[in-house]
C-alpha cells in the first residue's frame, strides 16, 4: 500500500512513538503518574511565606498559536531616568510536581517535552502542563517573578526575584502580535480587549530591541535557524512552513535570556550551585574562518564571537535572502550546547552564541527539566533552605539532561524527516538547488533552497563542504526511516 493512501498523521504518530522508544524516551505516562494526577488539587495560597499579589498588572503571554503550556508572562513599567522595569513571571511548577514523585520521575526520564510533526509528548501530563501549572488566561496562578531594570542603552541595571500571584490578562500569539508591531496590521482582539496593553507591548518591544543591541555590541550572534513545521490539511500534510524570526518572538527571547542571566547570578550570589547551559568554543572554527574568507572577510585564528557577529551582521545586510543558509552553516560548525553543573566559585565557560557568561535554563519549567531543577534551587535559596541537590547529583543530572535532550531533538528531527519524505514522495526525479549543511566521514547532507527539507547526498559529494551550494536530484525517500536521498547534478555553473 502506498504511504499516501494512509492518513499522514497516523503514519507519523506511529513513527514518533517508535522513535521515542528507540531513543530510550517514554512516550506514555506510567500508571503511578496518572494515579498521582487524579489526587492533585489546585494550590491555595501558602501561609507563612511572603507572596506578593501582582494580579492587577497587565500580564500577557505570547507564544505559538497552538501553545497550551504557558510557562511565562511578561509586563513592562516605565521608571525614572529613561529606565524600564521588566517583570517575567515563571509558572511555579515545583508547587505540584514534587521531587521524586512519579510525575517527577517521568519528567526526569525524558527531561523535555518532545514536539513532533504529528504529536506532542509533553514532559508533564496535560492536566498539569496545560492547566494547573500553566499561566492560563484569567486564572490566578503562583509564580516566581524575575524583576529587572534595564537602562536606556539595554544594559541590566538591577534585578531581584520573588514569589507572586499573577493573572494572565491576554493570551497572545507571536505571528499576530508581530504583524501588528512590524507592519501596523490590526491589533489582535485579545490585545485590544485590555486597556493599556497595546502601549505596554510597544514598550516591551522597545526594551527587547535595546537588550538585543546591547548583546550584539558584546558579541552575541545574530543567527537565524530554520524550523520547518508540517502543515496539515485534515490528516494529510499539505506543506512545510518555516517559522520566521519576528519582533514578537524577540520580545520573549530577549526577556528570557535576561531573566536566565539574573537567575544564574542570583543563585551564585547566594552560594547556590546551578546547572548552566553552555556552548563552549566552536567545534570547527577553522571552517568558519574559511567561509568568512569566501565572503572576503578575515576572521581571527582564535574563536572570537564579536568578530563573527560583525561578519554575520554585514552578510545579513548585504545578502538577506541567503543569510539563513550561512547562519545554518555557522550553527552546525559551532556545535551544540550542553548542560554543566556548576558551583558558585567555578568560572563557567559561558554561552558563545549568546555572548553571555551566566546562562541557565529557568523560564520553561513545564517543558524542560533543567528549568524545574533550577526552580527548586531558586525556591530553596529564597526560603533560606539547604541546597536540595548535591554537586554529584547535579553533575549526573546535567549529563543526563544533555543526553536526553539530544535524544529528543533526534526524535523531532527524525519525525520531521519522515514528514518531509511524505511530502516529497511524489517528486522523485525532480531537481533542486541546495546548500551543504553537513560534511563528515559518515556522510554529506544538503538542504533544499525552495522547500525546507534536508537529505543525504549519496553521490557526487566529493570536495563539498558545509556552506557550499550545489544542484541535486531527488532519487529516493523512505518515509519510515525519514531518509531522503539526493545525487549531485554535474553542472558547469557553480
Amino acid at each position: 500500500m502506498h504511504a499516501n493512501d494512509k492518513p499522514h498523521r497516523s503514519i507519523l504518530q506511529s513513527i514518533a512513538h517508535q522513535a521515542m522508544l528507540d531513543r530510550g524516551l517514554l512516550p506514555d505516562f506510567s500508571a503511578a503518574a496518572l494515579a498521582e494526577l487524579g489526587r492533585l488539587q489546585e494550590p491555595a495560597a501558602t501561609a507563612g511565606e511572603p507572596v506578593r499579589d501582582l494580579r492587577n498588572l497587565l500580564w500577557a503571554s505570547i507564544d505559538n498559536d497552538d501553545s497550551l503550556d504557558l510557562d511565562q508572562l511578561t509586563v513592562a513599567e516605565v521608571m525614572p531616568g529613561g529606565k524600564i522595569k521588566i517583570l517575567v513571571a515563571i509558572a511555579d511548577v515545583d508547587l505540584l510536581v514534587k521531587n521524586g514523585s512519579a510525575t517527577d520521575q517521568h519528567a526526569h526520564h525524558n527531561t523535555t517535552s518532545v514536539y513532533t510533526a504529528a504529536e506532542i509528548f509533553p514532559m508533564l501530563p496535560e492536566k498539569l502542563s496545560t492547566d494547573l501549572t500553566s499561566l492560563n488566561f484569567n486564572e490566578d496562578r503562583l509564580s516566581l517573578v524575575v524583576d529587572l531594570v534595564v537602562g536606556a542603552d539595554g544594559s541590566l541595571q538591577e534585578s531581584t526575584i520573588y514569589r507572586a500571584w499573577v493573572r494572565n490578562q491576554a493570551k497572545l500569539a507571536y505571528n499576530s502580535v508581530a504583524a501588528w508591531l512590524e507592519k501596523n496590521e490590526g491589533a489582535p482582539e485579545a490585545l485590544v480587549a485590555v486597556q493599556g496593553l497595546a502601549e505596554n507591548l510597544r514598550l516591551q518591544d522597545r526594551v527587547a530591541q535595546s537588550l538585543k543591541n546591547f548583546r550584539q555590541i558584546h558579541g552575541s550572534l545574530s543567527l537565524e535557524t530554520f524550523e520547518a513545521k508540517a502543515v496539515f490539511d485534515g490528516d494529510q500534510i499539505r506543506a512545510l512552513e518555516i517559522e520566521e524570526k519576528n519582533r514578537a518572538r524577540e520580545i520573549i527571547e530577549e526577556f528570557m535570556v535576561a531573566a536566565n542571566g539574573v537567575v544564574a547570578r542570583f543563585l551564585s550570589a547566594r552560594k547556590f550551585p546551578s546547572i548552566r547551559r553552555v556552548v563552549r568554543t566552536p567545534k570547527r572554527w577553522d571552517r568558519i574562518v574559511e567561509i568568512a574568507g569566501e565572503h572576503q572577510v578575515k576572521l581571527p585564528d582564535i574563536p572570537d564571537s564579536k568578530a563573527l557577529e560583525e561578519f554575520l551582521l554585514k552578510e545579513k545586510a548585504e545578502e538577506p535572502v541567503s543569510f539563513p543558509d550561512l547562519s545554518l552553516a555557522v550553527i552546525k560548525l559551532l556545535g551544540s550546547g550542553e548542560y554543566l553543573a556548576e558551583l558558585p566559585e567555578d568560572n563557567p565557560p559561558g554561552h558563545f552564541g549568546l555572548a553571555v557568561k551566566d546562562y541557565v535554563h529557568s523560564t520553561a519549567p513545564n517543558r524542560r527539566y533543567p528549568d524545574l531543577l533550577i526552580q527548586r534551587l531558586l525556591k530553596a535559596a529564597l526560603e533560606g533552605k539547604p541546597v536540595p541537590y548535591s554537586k554529584d547529583e547535579l553533575d549526573g543530572l546535567a549529563l543526563h539532561c544533555t543526553e536526553a535532550e539530544d535524544a529528543a531533538k533526534k526524535v523531532e528531527r527524525q519525525v520531521g524527516k519522515s514528514a518531509a519524505a511524505l511530502l516529497l514522495e511524489s517528486r522523485i526525479g525532480e531537481q533542486f538547488d541546495a546548500i551543504v549543511t553537513g560534511a563528515a566521514a559518515k556522510g554529506t547532507w544538503v538542504r533544499l533552497l525552495t522547500i525546507p527539507v534536508e537529505g543525504k547526498l549519496v553521490s557526487g559529494f566529493k570536495g563539498l563542504d558545509v556552506g557550499d551550494r550545489t544542484r541535486v536530484q531527488l532519487i529516493s525517500v523512505n518515509v519510515q526511516q525519514g531518509f531522503i536521498d539526493f545525487r549531485k547534478i554535474n553542472s558547469s555553473k557553480h
